[in-house]
């Protein structure tokens, strides 16, 4: 009897762990599907952003408060601009969508470099975005990105940002200041991009953008200063050890590396 019992547990345990591994599969082929149709640009994605006050202060809570589809019109134009360089014949290759105000931050990210925790957190945050956005009215987008606001007055570090490419999801850590609207906005084109699998082109240590894949210009002569950024570059280099963080889009460009990613070049 004692046999049969541990035998009963054991086909138990197998048959789940096989229902498990058939989830995770079925989910792999899934996103795999998704990451093929979006990066073939047949068809416009949609992006819904959702801003978030990440401090209870009333700087927080009037900018989000004034936030209106206006404001993400220069992602479209930016989107518009540099998928035509590459002969991408949509006319608005993303579309970008102002979501609801919510009022609940996402889970927080674990310190870089730990990669189980990392692993779960991808999990737990597509579940909390699942959760969050289940009633929320409107047509389903391609990729959702939360846009955390904090007061510039606050004197906070601002944690990193991400883009997850399991789940189409972004999380952007953003200065609650008009002042600061053309960095934000580059930095959330930078996780959106992420999102469709372009990878950072520039040093995780010094920040410095990696020729010649981060930057804008790298045949130009002399190679310094630059005039503007890759986008996954992240910044405008100036001197050897020196970058800056472009004002707005007009500074920014796709580069060939990032494009290929992406599926803008073949």
């Amino acid at each position: 009897m004692i046999f049969r019992g541990n035998s009963r547990r054991g086909l138990v345990g197998q048959l789940r762990l096989l229902l498990l591994l058939a989830v995770l599969l079925g989910v792999a082929v899934q996103q795999w599907r998704s990451h093929v149709r979006m990066t073939e640009w047949r068809a416009p994605l949609w992006v819904a952003v959702y801003p978030i006050p990440a401090q209870d202060t009333p700087a927080v809570k009037r900018y989000v408060a004034g936030l209106t589809q206006r404001d993400l019109a220069p992602l479209e134009a930016f989107f518009r601009r540099e998928a035509h360089r590459y002969g991408i014949g949509l006319e608005t290759p993303v579309y970008w969508r102002l979501g609801p105000v919510l009022e609940e931050s996402p889970p927080e990210p674990p310190a870089p470099g730990r990669m189980l925790a990392t692993m779960g957190w991808s999990l737990h945050m597509r579940y909390w975005a699942w959760r969050r956005l289940r009633d929320v009215e409107g047509p389903p987008a391609d990729v959702v990105m939360f846009v955390r606001y904090f007061d510039p007055k606050a004197e906070v570090v601002l944690d990193q940002s991400v883009g997850l490419r399991k789940g189409l999801i972004g999380v952007v850590n953003a200065f609650a200041t008009r002042r600061q609207a053309g960095a934000n906005r580059m930095i959330i084109a930078h996780e959106f991009l992420h999102t469709l699998g372009a990878t950072d082109k520039y040093d995780m240590q010094t920040l410095m953008p990696v020729f010649p894949d981060g930057y804008a210009e790298p045949e130009r002569r002399p190679r310094l200063p630059q005039r503007r950024a890759e986008i996954m570059g992240g910044r405008i280099p100036v001197t050897p050890s020196r970058a800056v963080i472009p004002r707005h889009l007009g500074e920014v460009v796709v580069g060939p590396a990032t494009a290929r990613e992406i599926g803008w070049v073949r």
